[in-house]
């Protein structure tokens, strides 16, 4: 558990051995196998077969590879039978469940699962609890969501992004967030009282320091005094912080139908098909577009995108402001400060632009950071701040609670249902989904 950028994702690569600790050691006992599912498979993997996919996490020749692979599918309700379909060929939903599986095949004594129920769909993730809860061994997973996490914890491992030190308590996710809630509010207090006799003593030594004789060597102990209060001081907790309240503006010249859909694509079957339907959305619609992994969501958000969606038309001169899933409209070599600026609209400059990137977390040394160097939810604020920048006509967003620390979803979600362009969105979210007062809804598993 910890903020966006604590450091979750690298303390894995610390355990794995993928990373050397510039300092201090991570012991491993050198009996346990360990195996990781990574957030998103990399890029250099995506053009593997499934067999070539599994295949890579064995240092040696695996002869009976095929009933292995079939076998950890089945164990994460995935099903595919021919094993030289490329892995860029999946879903989002689905490569989640090969990344699970990559690492379930080696049957390690220690898994470490990294943001697992990205992408997944609710019956992917009600069947991955089902699994952690029966899991023989020793399992540490990464999540952002609650529930989840709730349904088999029980510890917490808490990075604190401030102080740069790891706690670990006992006991379920909520009791351990209310727990650290509690200490939280504990320190204010302290550090309350602390302050108030600061202050009093501050003004006692004032006067005494303008008397003479042993009125001032009183003055003097009482600044000695000062200063132990002010070391009794305990740095105040931020880890509730979360990204300030924020509005997507609307792109200004956009009026009328900003989209039209006539048909949409699907896949059911492993076949590709077409299916009419009669949507119309203009400003302040929301669209909800609905389906199991697989069916070719992210596909279709990806087409009208780029405008080679058949049945779907885009008023001309919109902006589309893109949430993609997998962050690939952030160039990887970009700087943080780079990527706001090219899509920034508007006469604010670069105050406004800081200002934004401030209200998502984005502090001086992240801005000029390389995007390849953040955290997935790092990335993920960062396209928030786009969106706020870029001024879009049209919204479009896959998965936009994929890696975001809980703490912020509220303030995203109320953005998301103020915004006064037209908008589509894709989640598996239905708490989020919930506070976005959705216009109309298209479920691609009932289309006719």
């Amino acid at each position: 558990m910890g903020q966006n950028g604590a450091g979750k994702s690298t303390l894995f690569s610390l355990i794995t051995g993928e990373y050397e600790p510039d300092e201090g050691s991570v012991s491993v006992n050198d009996r346990m196998s360990i195996a990781i599912a990574k957030q998103v498979i990399p890029r250099d993997q995506l053009d593997l077969s499934v067999r070539e996919f599994f295949e890579s996490a064995f240092t040696e020749k695996i002869y009976d590879i095929d009933p292995r692979i079939t076998k950890v599918l089945n164990a994460v309700n995935l099903h595919v039978t021919d094993f030289t379909r490329k892995v860029k060929e999946f879903s989002g939903g689905q490569q989640a469940r090969l990344l699970l599986s990559f690492a379930l095949i080696q049957d390690p004594d220690i898994l470490l699962l990294d943001e697992p129920t990205n992408n997944l769909d609710k019956d992917g993730i009600e069947h991955l609890k089902t699994f952690i809860k029966e899991y023989k061994k020793t399992v540490i997973v990464i999540s952002h969501d609650a529930d989840f996490l709730n349904s088999f914890t029980d510890g917490v491992l808490y990075l604190d992004v401030f102080s740069h030190k790891v706690e670990q308590y006992s006991g379920n996710y909520f009791d351990v967030v209310k727990e650290i809630e509690a200490r939280i509010e504990r320190e204010r207090m302290q550090n309350a009282r602390l302050q108030k006799d600061i202050e009093n003593r501050k003004e006692q030594m004032g006067f005494f320091s303008q008397k003479g004789g042993h009125l001032r060597d009183v003055a003097s102990k009482m600044r000695e005094k000062i200063s132990e209060l002010e070391e009794a001081q305990v740095e105040t907790r931020q880890e509730d912080k979360t990204i300030r309240q924020f509005v997507v503006p609307c792109q200004e010249d956009i009026t009328g139908e900003i989209a039209n859909f006539t048909s949409v694509p699907l896949i059911k079957n492993g076949k590709s098909t077409e299916k009419s339907v009669e949507i119309s959305l203009k400003r302040k619609d929301k669209l909800l577009l609905k389906g199991p992994n697989g069916i070719g969501k992210t596909t279709l958000l990806e087409a009208i995108y780029s405008g080679k969606a058949k049945g779907v038309t885009i008023q001309p001169g919109t902006r589309i402001g893109y949430y993609r899933q997998d962050f690939s409209t952030l160039d990887p070599e970009d700087t943080v400060y780079k990527s706001l600026a090219d899509v920034m609209i508007g006469e604010g400059g670069e105050e406004q632009l800081r200002s934004v990137a401030a209200g998502f977390l984005i502090t001086k040394e992240v801005i000029s950071a390389k995007i390849e160097a953040l955290s997935e939810g790092q990335k993920g604020l960062v396209s928030f701040a786009r969106l706020v920048l870029q001024r879009p006509g049209l919204m479009i967003l896959d998965e936009p609670t994929n890696h975001i620390n809980f703490r912020h979803l509220p303030v995203i979600a109320k953005a998301l249902d103020k915004y006064d362009g037209a908008m589509i969105l894709v989640s598996h979210m239905p708490e989020f989904v919930n506070q976005i007062k959705i216009s109309q809804t298209l479920d691609l598993e009932n289309l006719k």
